[in-house]
């Protein structure tokens, strides 16, 4: 079974707004409200792909209501925990603004309630995949992820970590089977500006000496590369399309590398599911589908 972790999911209300002016009322031209934040995201396109998954993570208020109920419709499985005071954050993309957000804070959450999640994820077996994504409230400590990871040592549990800073390098020493930082993410792991591919080979590759498995950095529209475990790196030009909506981009990226994974056992096939995935998405109003995963992996391929 899959399983995703979102620490603080969001409703996202995405925006369009012709002819922006700061200081005035501006009125859509189009607005789509979807159930967001990084774990959630990657169990839709995992959905779309046709894998099953089970989102956890924290809900509270209104807002949290409203997060289950848009994933329960769309068919995704979820076992959230409800935190009874606060809401669920809410956040802004203004996406005709080149991406632009206002990301809400989300709830506090207690020991008491962090220690249930634990409870959960310790019912993990040989062979589930866990994917711990996206920030943490600032209620919370850095080691969050760590703690997971140290739990599940030797469980055979397959682990993605998509974070950054602090999050990410505090697991390294626990092997994930699979880390995606974005190629600024990266940089300021080291202290270095890394803007192509060739560049971010031997800073992933550090990542790997520091204890992770395989490292995937998505670069936008430079494209991605990965350094598999077995030595063989992977990269490739950003597929050709129309940026419409980068929101999720990344976290499908992480949904099509899973999938194909598990498909096949095979990293190139999965790096350019990965690739694929985070693009299509990229190409659409909303988290990609299968045909339009497929479309793009065509393309990819040179099919």
């Amino acid at each position: 079974m899959i399983y995703t972790v979102t620490f603080n999911p969001s409703l996202d209300y995405i925006v369009s707004v012709d002819d922006f002016k700061l200081g005035l009322t501006n009125r859509t031209s189009s607005e789509l409200i979807l159930p967001g934040g990084k774990g959630t995201n990657v169990s839709t396109v995992l959905k779309n792909l046709g894998f099953e998954s089970t989102a956890l993570g924290f809900v509270a208020g209104f807002t949290g209501n409203e997060i289950v109920k848009r994933l329960n419709d769309m068919g995704i499985k979820s076992d959230f925990i409800s935190i009874e005071n606060g809401i669920s954050r809410i956040n802004l993309k203004l996406k005709s603004i080149d991406g632009t957000e206002i990301n809400g804070a989300g709830p506090d959450i207690s020991e008491e309630k962090v220690n249930k999640l634990m409870d959960k994820l310790n019912q993990l077996k040989e062979g589930d995949v866990l994917v711990l994504a996206g920030s943490i409230p600032s209620s919370m400590s850095d080691n969050i992820y760590r703690d997971i990871m140290a739990d599940l040592k030797d469980r055979g549990v397959m682990i993605v970590v998509d974070a950054t800073k602090d999050l990410l390098l505090n697991v390294l020493e626990y092997h994930p089977f699979l880390i995606k930082p974005n190629n600024h993410e990266l940089g300021e792991i080291f202290d270095v500006k890394l803007t192509t591919r060739e560049e971010v080979i031997p800073y992933g590759r550090k990542l790997q000496e520091k204890g992770a498995r395989n490292v995937l950095v998505s670069m936008a529209g430079e494209g991605a590369v990965l350094i598999a475990e077995d030595g063989q790196v992977f990269d490739t030009p950003a597929p050709k399309g129309k940026l419409i909506n980068g929101v999720g981009a990344g976290d499908s990226m992480v949904a099509g590398f899973v999938a194909g994974w598990i498909e096949k056992q095979d990293y190139e096939y999965a790096f350019h599911m990965g690739v694929a995935s985070g693009s299509a998405s990229a190409f659409s109003e909303n988290l990609a589908t299968k045909e339009e995963i497929i479309n793009v992996y065509n393309q990819v391929m040179g099919k």
